[in-house]
């Protein structure tokens, strides 16, 4: 399949335009014209997963996350990002990303169905009709205790652990979500009656805030919630590209609790 022709089929689903305007998605290292074979799915383009994409003969290292965020005035060994890069260019592997526009397009949504969530409302509205944005507010069939909601979601998630702020014994009916780093969302969360936050990324302060504002949180972490773009994808290209090998990177949460 050719490269151009996939770079289009991917922009139709999830446009570069549906991200935020900080972000850097799309196209980031390689030929639009490259002919591809065979994709390795990840949430991040770090040095193991590239050495893994090169050792599996991938022609497209595909995530979630840019490897490239900001500008750099140039690539060269034993720099951090460049080592990266230049392992990507030197093996011909190209390097194209799907974030803030794979969250506002398809991310909320995965997140809303395995946690059952109806009456959906868009938690941070981008498109100028708020129909789409960041996250979601819902509400949960039956109420049930933060504590109970925090094992769901550890459930459904596959997560190893979750972090919880706010009463365990509290009763959750309205849930909003926010896959990634949530902080700060707390105040859309509110103004939409959420009874607690998930996401991730909240540290301490942040904890401590939500519950002086009233709203509880689940951190189910920052992998924990969208480590889900890698299994969603495979069947997205699997479905439109039968002729295309997918390879998806192992799940490996960056981090162990050691209790």
């Amino acid at each position: 399949m050719q490269g151009n022709i996939l770079y289009e089929l991917l922009q139709s689903y999830f446009p570069n335009e549906a991200a935020m305007s900080w972000d850097n998605v799309g196209l980031l290292c390689g030929r639009m014209d490259k002919e591809i074979k065979k994709i390795y799915l990840a949430l991040d383009a770090t040095t193991d997963v590239i050495e893994d994409a090169v050792s599996q003969g991938a022609d497209l290292l595909l995530t979630h996350h840019p490897l490239i965020f900001s500008g750099i005035k140039r690539i060269e060994e034993k720099d951090f990002l460049g080592e990266r890069l230049l392992t990507l260019i030197e093996n011909h592997v190209t390097c194209y990303a799907m974030h803030t526009n794979y969250d506002v397009k398809r991310m909320a949504d995965i997140a809303a169905e395995r946690m059952e969530l109806k009456n959906l409302q868009v938690l941070e509205p981008t498109s100028p009709d708020g129909s789409e944005g960041i996250g979601y507010t819902g509400d949960l069939a039956d109420p049930m205790s933060l504590r109970d909601l925090a094992l769901k979601i550890k459930d459904r998630f596959a997560i190893p652990d979750v972090r919880i702020y706010g009463d365990p014994n509290r009763s959750i009916r309205r849930v909003s979500v926010c896959p990634g780093s949530a902080k700060g969302m707390e105040d859309y969360a509110l103004r939409q009656g959420g009874d607690v936050l998930v996401g991730g990324d909240f540290g301490h302060h942040e904890g401590l805030d939500c519950m002086e504002k009233g709203i509880a949180v689940i951190d189910a972490g920052h992998y924990g919630l969208e480590h889900v773009f890698m299994e969603d994808m495979a069947e997205f290209l699997n479905a439109h590209c039968p002729d295309v090998t997918v390879i998806q990177a192992k799940k490996s949460y960056p981090f162990t609790t050691i209790m």
